[in-house]
């Protein structure tokens, strides 16, 4: 949805840009463009209408000001009944209870439940600071209990042990028995899922929230799925007293329309959204900074927060030091710089945080190449010794085939990346001292700065 409903309304600003007021037609121009984007990307129909109408009422009412025109209104009017329609602000998850604060965790299979399990343990012990236990009742698919095990290490959280032949109820009586005797503050529970609804996993999953009693009820959904994540909504909904949702694969190509839709047919808030694959691509879903993104407004205020968790300050301090005093730049710090950009999410992942027009120059780049062009050069200087990372001016015709050999690629990729390393070792000498400003002046200057 997001670069279809981008594309359409960056269209209309534009047709849109020499007239000087808003209007019923012109309304209706963007109206129509925002419809089919929305229905495109398979937003439940009830909920397109809503959307339309609210819009369409607040758009008549609207005043063109200052600089903008018909177009940015309207797109403006838009961006703040998206971010209304997927719920204002941010919703916190609630752990105001006596410890085991229990959050029951529910959904299809297949949605990303046992991942996602594990990420917001992760989450909660990174963030809140609290002592994590989690527990599988999924004792129908295979394996599901050893993946839990797996990624809940992998998540520094605790996990309690549960067997196939089990009773889910059983497993939880167990589990929150363990949880108080050994004061976790927080029991995460998987459950079981079903490729579809059906009376015996309604039945079950109502039994375990009987048993549990948790402080948070939180339904998992695909956010790829679409219409169909609104009738699986409805279902857990009608069984369940849900307090919130989680978004997976929200960096899928999707983006957007069961985020619109479970909003709206659950009446509970969207609390977290799985961004990526990784034990910490969970973050607090903002409705308004998920708005942005739809629209193609970019999310900074994410990008700054992965530059933030990414970056090694300390390190980035002496490497500033470094260059500051002119040191050798050697291929350990061109190392270190690629690393650090793999940390934040690779060129995609920040590429992807950034407002559109920033990144319309790039887009005829694959960036995912560019990603795997990274992961190519830290291969290579990975395969050369520690004097040849030293002193790059040692690497000749047969260490290069030994270097190539070594990371599985040709000798020519070799000297493309140390020509490339070789470029950035010249700009890092022009930053010596005062060099930065220097060279700042002569590619045009920075705002405000004398020429």
């Amino acid at each position: 949805m997001a670069s279809n409903l981008t594309d359409r309304l960056s269209r209309l600003v534009k047709t849109m840009r020499g007239q000087a007021r808003i209007t019923e037609d012109n309304v209706q121009d963007m109206l129509r463009e925002v419809r089919m984007a929305l229905l495109e990307a398979d937003v439940a129909l009830p909920v397109v209408r809503d959307f339309i109408a609210r819009v369409k009422e607040k758009a008549l009412g609207q005043e063109v000001v200052g600089s903008l025109n018909p177009g940015q209104a309207l797109v403006g009017v838009v961006h703040k009944e998206l971010a209304a329609t997927m719920g204002a602000g941010i919703a916190d998850i609630d752990l105001a209870t006596q410890p085991p604060a229990v959050i029951l965790m529910a959904g299809l299979q297949g949605a990303g439940k046992t991942t996602t399990t594990a990420k917001l343990a992760k989450y909660l012990i990174e963030r809140r600071k609290k002592k994590v236990l989690t527990v599988s009742a999924d004792v129908y698919r295979p394996a599901a209990i050893e993946q839990l095990k797996t990624v809940t290490k992998q998540a520094g959280a605790e996990w309690f042990p549960s067997a196939p032949d089990q009773k889910p109820h059983d497993i939880a009586l167990a589990a929150i028995d363990h949880a108080r005797r050994h004061y976790f503050d927080v029991l995460l529970v998987d459950t079981a899922g079903r490729l579809g609804i059906d009376e015996a996993l309604m039945a079950e999953i109502t039994d375990l929230h009987a048993t549990l009693k948790p402080v948070e009820t939180l339904f998992v959904v695909d956010a790829m799925q679409g219409q169909d994540a609104v009738n699986t909504a409805k279902a857990f909904k009608d069984a369940l007293p849900l307090t919130g949702v989680v978004l997976t694969k929200l960096d899928g190509d999707s983006r957007g329309g069961a985020a619109l839709s479970v909003r709206q047919v659950t009446g509970v808030p969207i609390k977290f959204a799985g961004v990526s694959e990784k034990i910490e691509g969970l973050e607090a879903f903002d409705a308004e900074r998920h708005a942005g993104r739809v629209l193609g407004m970019g999310d900074i205020v994410a990008l700054v927060e992965e530059v933030q968790k990414g970056v090694d300050i300390e390190a980035a301090q002496k490497f500033a030091a470094k260059v500051k005093a002119g040191d050798t730049f050697d291929l350990n710090d061109f190392l270190a710089q690629i690393s650090q950009m793999k940390k934040m999410g690779g060129l995609a992942g920040l590429m992807d945080k950034l407002p559109t027009q920033l990144t319309a120059k790039a887009a005829g780049a694959d960036m995912g190449k560019a990603d795997r062009d990274v992961r190519r050069m830290e291969g290579m200087i990975c395969s050369m010794t520690p004097l040849e990372r030293r002193k790059p001016e040692l690497i000749k015709a047969a260490r290069k085939r030994r270097i190539a050999t070594g990371a599985g690629v040709q000798v020519q990729e070799v000297n493309r990346m140390l020509n490339q390393f070789e470029q950035m070792q010249s700009m890092m000498k022009k930053m010596k001292g005062g060099g930065l400003m220097k060279m700042m002046k002569r590619m045009g200057g920075m705002p405000g700065m004398p020429r």
